[in-house]
């Protein structure tokens, strides 16, 4: 049995599009492979059979909501050492000394890419985007060109990372929900069920409350949704910096939750604004819970989003039309009904989690 050494500056308990990918892969492929997972210590984290977990601790240095471990360089140079090869999921500190002692070594390194790095870092932070981005695409250049193979959730970022001069190989791996976990409920019991009037129109929202998700512009429309529909609430599923920017007696903010589904499904409309993103697993389980949703046209987001078939976009910081939007499927239910039969079918069809399992496996077994 070979070894993996997954590494991963982000991990549960803390909860994001990373986290949440790594948790629902190792239970699939650690039967195949022994696991070694170096990740920071956020806590307490599930028991996985086959997989040996080194905790990295947290420094106080902080970067909008992305937590820094302090790596010790003897440990995870050992670590490499004792794996066949890397499966590298951010850039982080772990996951740069994971790569950097993996090439020393000639061990190979197969990275995971879940994010633009520098349009995430640029736009999660208040001053200096430009200085940030640049440098940000010539450290993400270096280390990419490090790794043996990406993998990669759409041909856009394929794209994008080509012209950014990662000459690494790149394969195409579309990221996957579980359509059968993330399925339609009766809304009016969903709503009950976590509390709510079932006569109110519900917008939600579930991710990291960080700068890049740009909730401000969801708040700011909701605001003017609300002060002529009082009986519309915003559910916010996250926790991050934006979350004391968001108090309003009609917001209901849950914080983190480790099973979204009931929200989901208690939800009449989805919203992403997101200034930045790629593929968006949070509109991906909304969809797939056969919600309406209405995002940012960014990412390979819009593979998967089509205008007035499976969703509605709206351009990225435009507080009226959004507003507008919400207002538009507020009063057309049918329609909602429509978009939402229509995403739960463009993501069973397209982005079902059982097809991203089988082609990582597919790929771990002939790397």
């Amino acid at each position: 049995m070979r070894t993996i050494l997954i590494s991963s500056d982000c991990f549960l308990p803390r909860w994001d599009g990373i986290a949440k990918f790594l948790s629902e892969l190792i239970p699939e492929i650690n039967d195949e492979f022994k696991i070694i997972l170096a990740i920071p210590d956020f806590g307490r984290i599930p028991k996985y059979k086959n997989v040996e977990v080194h905790k990295f601790p947290l420094i106080k240095i902080q970067f909008g909501d992305i937590f820094f471990s302090k790596v010790n360089n003897f440990e995870i140079k050992d670590l490499v050492e004792r794996c066949d090869f890397v499966f590298n999921q951010t850039l982080g500190p772990i996951g740069m000394k994971a790569i950097k002692y993996a090439k020393k070594i000639n061990k190979p390194v197969i990275g995971y890419v879940h994010s633009l790095d520098w349009e995430l870092a640029s736009e999660g932070v208040k001053y200096f985007k430009l200085p940030v981005k640049i440098f940000m695409k010539l450290l993400v250049r270096k280390l990419y060109n490090k790794c043996n193979l990406l993998l990669l959730p759409s041909k856009e970022m394929e794209d994008l990372l080509t012209v950014q001069g990662i000459r690494s190989k790149k394969d195409i791996v579309k990221l996957g929900v579980d359509t059968k976990r993330f399925k339609p409920a009766n809304r009016t019991s969903a709503k009950k069920k976590i509390g709510l009037n079932p006569s109110d129109f519900v917008i939600g929202f579930c991710g990291r409350l960080s700068r890049e998700k740009d909730l401000p512009t969801l708040f700011e429309a909701f605001k003017k949704v609300n002060k002529k529909y009082k009986n519309t609430k915003l559910l916010i599923i996250g926790e991050g910096p934006q979350r004391e920017n968001l108090k309003h007696p009609n917001v209901i903010l849950k914080g983190s939750k480790n099973n979204v589904v009931p929200y989901l499904q208690a939800m009449d409309v989805y919203v992403l604004p997101s200034l930045t993103e790629t593929s968006s697993l949070s509109t991906m389980e909304a969809m797939s819970c056969g919600l309406p949703v209405i995002v940012t046209p960014v990412g390979n987001i819009k593979e998967y989003v089509i205008d007035k078939e499976t969703g509605l976009l709206f351009p990225r910081g435009d507080v009226n039309n959004l507003k507008d939007k919400i207002k538009y499927l507020m009063k057309r239910e049918e329609l909602r009904t429509q978009l939402g039969i229509a995403a739960r079918k463009k993501i069973q069809e397209r982005h079902d989690w059982k097809n991203t399992v089988t082609e990582i496996k597919r790929i771990l077994m002939e790397f």
